[in-house]
């Protein structure tokens, strides 16, 4: 029996976050230079979302860029900027096909011309589709988020226009860059690191967790389907008893 066909698709997560990590520890494996691990996990993406639309995920993220690379070596960090201008203007044609809604979180302001050019072509092209939304995250950081909707919830308050009082979970997460989309139920890791490296910290409160060995340029739908298999075989409480959920 393949994993697949063991998977409940009346219980499958919604939203599915994940930390794509490992693409230069494979390219060194291979002889390469780290930027070719970046260009071969482009496949993976594809395999991911392949995998999302056969279990009915109406959303997946994946961290693709955080505001922490800018420390990477010059070279690597323009290189992933050019690879992901060229990869988003050489998918929008299957993402049409495919009835996949690109978008993006993070600070896009802070990246270059070129990018923020070809992430709106992007955006207008596929803002019709609503088969499956896909969320990349970009010179994103989940304490900027935090920081950021702070900062814009004081100035509402200043301004008179929220009550101090009425300040809760709901409406922090409505300034967030994530306002319009459900938080993830389940999170997952690739690479075999077991961190989660500022990545949607307010969001993950209540995801479950899977981390995987698997470098992110081998990870194939299967290794997804084992993710979802691993959160259908835990009991989701949300601070409730087993007995009080029976």
């Amino acid at each position: 029996m393949d994993v697949f066909s063991k998977i409940d698709l009346n219980n499958t997560p919604k939203h599915i976050a994940i930390i794509m990590d490992g693409n230069g520890r494979w390219a060194k494996k291979q002889g390469q230079e780290r930027l070719y691990g970046h260009s071969i996990g482009v496949e993976s993406v594809r395999e991911a979302l392949n995998a999302c639309k056969r279990l009915g995920v109406k959303y997946l993220t994946l961290y693709a860029f955080s505001t922490e690379n800018w420390n990477r070596p010059k070279e690597e960090v323009d290189g992933l900027m050019n690879l992901l201008v060229q990869t988003i203007a050489n998918e929008v044609d299957d993402l049409n096909k495919n009835k996949v809604r690109f978008v993006t979180i993070g600070n896009e302001e802070g990246l270059p011309e070129s990018c923020k050019e070809e992430l709106r072509a992007a955006k207008k092209a596929t803002e019709k589709n609503d088969d499956i939304y896909l969320i990349l995250a970009l010179n994103y950081s989940a304490r900027w988020e935090i920081t950021n909707a702070i900062k814009n919830i004081a100035i509402k308050v200043n301004q008179g226009e929220i009550e101090p009082n009425l300040i809760n979970d709901e409406l922090v997460s409505s300034f967030l860059t994530t306002a319009n989309y459900p938080d993830p139920e389940l999170l997952i890791r690739t690479s075999g690191e077991l961190r989660i490296s500022n990545f949607l910290l307010w969001q993950i409160a209540y995801s479950e967790f899977h981390f995987t060995d698997v470098l992110w340029p081998d990870f194939k739908e299967e290794d997804l389907f084992k993710a979802v298999l691993d959160y259908q075989s835990r009991e989701r409480r949300f601070g409730q008893t087993s007995e009080q959920l029976t």
